[in-house]
């Protein structure tokens, strides 16, 4: 391919000028979060071989369906460019491990060939999106971010651009989250992805907001693996579920795997097979739902838990139920609001030691119980935004667990000058969260 791009695995974009040159969020091979996802397709040689002809990889996020370390092992000769994450603590874990890294500083341009240039778009959820100037044609890949203050970037730079326009982003029915919740009394709370909202007018509205002219789904390619996690398969979004009821006038939606061409405007569909293999026993990944936990290992997560300054502001406790067995440590007992996670105890241990929750709460596997008034919110939902943004994504990924540390981040997200709150409900009251420290 003299000019275009390819999407495979998950959330995987490679970028051709006269061959590959860059490609995005290589995960190839093995499963993530402690086993329980897999890729829902496997990724056929041909792209395998083009990830491994690229000079330069970009990695967006810490979550291990975008940054891949069984997948990395396999290109430790390439360039790694990382958005510009507060706290860096991407770029100095790969460096521990002997990878080449280079961090790109915000809304700068980066050339990675004779006609493809890139800026990096870090954003305060320890997100980012890419943008790509590839000889004039603007390929976007959001994957997980969303919008965050990349608009800005692209109100500020979008008169550059007269030819095709390529969004690639995280859509489908909402299981890419936790979704494993009970309620008190043990009964399945369904979660939104069990509605099935059909991805296309959403899709569609997106790219008319934005007005750019392809889609390509993006983020969303996989499937369970465990058999604790299995039940999950039944909310995650097929393949060819993206384009249900888009009605795209001038607008395209990809289908999810292509080759596609830039000069004509034409694509190849790639057909990698399915990953149907049995679900995976979760002893496999060193968890057994027997083990308790040690006196010891309760103190580790008191340690981890209480040190989230913000959670002693909305939450009563948190309780571990691991091995059939309760462990309750007290956040702020003034609050009746709790937490009850139930798992396994080797994967809480490892998730708390390597500072990465969200891997629990991704896998699907844990089951979480809400206890109290969440302000009305069940699933999900009442884990935002006073739980899980302040533990995985500033606390853990960024480093800040204290008021005086999150003024510090935030103030440097807002001088960077992408930050942004839409008027979306979720997003305003995501500001009012952070009031304190805005």
């Amino acid at each position: 391919m003299d000019l275009g791009f390819e999407t495979i695995g998950n959330a995987c974009l490679i970028v051709h000028d006269r061959g590959p040159v860059l490609a995005t969020d290589p995960w190839l091979t093995g499963t993530a979060y402690f086993g329980s996802w897999r890729l829902s397709h496997a990724v056929p040689a041909e792209q395998q071989a083009n990830v491994a002809r690229c000079r330069y990889l970009w990695l967006s996020h810490g979550h291990p369906d975008h940054l891949s370390l069984e997948s990395l092992e396999r290109l430790r000769d390439k360039t790694i460019l990382l958005p510009d994450h507060f706290g860096g603590r991407i770029a100095r874990d790969l460096r521990g491990l002997g990878f080449t890294v280079q961090v790109l500083p915000c809304g700068q341009w980066f050339p990675v060939s004779d006609r493809v240039r890139i800026a990096s778009l870090a954003n305060y959820n320890q997100d980012a999106t890419l943008v790509m100037d590839v000889d004039g044609h603007l390929i976007i890949d959001a994957n997980d971010a969303g919008n965050r203050g990349s608009g800005r970037f692209l109100d500020r730079e979008r008169h550059r651009f007269h030819k095709r326009t390529v969004l690639a982003c995280l859509t489908g029915y909402g299981d890419a989250d936790m979704i494993n919740f009970v309620d008190e009394q043990g009964r399945r709370v369904p979660p939104l992805a069990a509605q099935k909202i059909p991805c296309g007018p959403g899709i569609k509205a997106t790219l008319d907001y934005y007005d750019l002219d392809i889609f390509a789904p993006s983020s969303a390619m996989h499937r369970y693996n465990r058999t604790d996690s299995g039940w999950a398969d039944e909310y995650a979004t097929p393949i060819d579920a993206h384009g249900i009821d888009f009605d795209g006038g001038r607008r395209t939606l990809l289908p999810a795997f292509v080759q596609y061409d830039l000069h004509t405007g034409s694509y190849e569909k790639i057909d990698p097979p399915a990953n149907d293999g049995p679900l995976q026993d979760p002893a496999v990944f060193g968890d057994d739902w027997t083990t308790p936990l040690e006196a010891e290992d309760v103190k580790a997560l008191r340690a981890y838990f209480t040190s989230f300054e913000h959670l002693h502001s909305v939450l009563g406790f948190v309780n571990f139920r691991v091995g059939g067995k309760d462990h309750v440590i007290d956040i702020a007992p003034g609050h009746r609001r709790g937490i009850t996670f139930a798992t396994p105890r080797q994967s809480l241990l490892a998730a708390v030691s390597w500072q990465a929750f969200d891997d629990i709460l991704i896998g699907n596997f844990c089951q979480t119980t809400m206890h109290g008034d969440w302000w009305g919110k069940v699933g999900a939902e009442a884990l935002y935004p006073h739980f899980t943004p302040f533990v995985t994504k500033f606390g853990d990924n960024g480093g800040c667990r204290t008021a005086a540390e999150l003024r510090g981040y935030f103030a440097e997200y807002l001088r960077r000058g992408f930050t942004e709150f839409t008027a979306d409900r979720s997003e305003q009251e995501m500001r009012q969260a952070l009031a304190a420290y805005l």
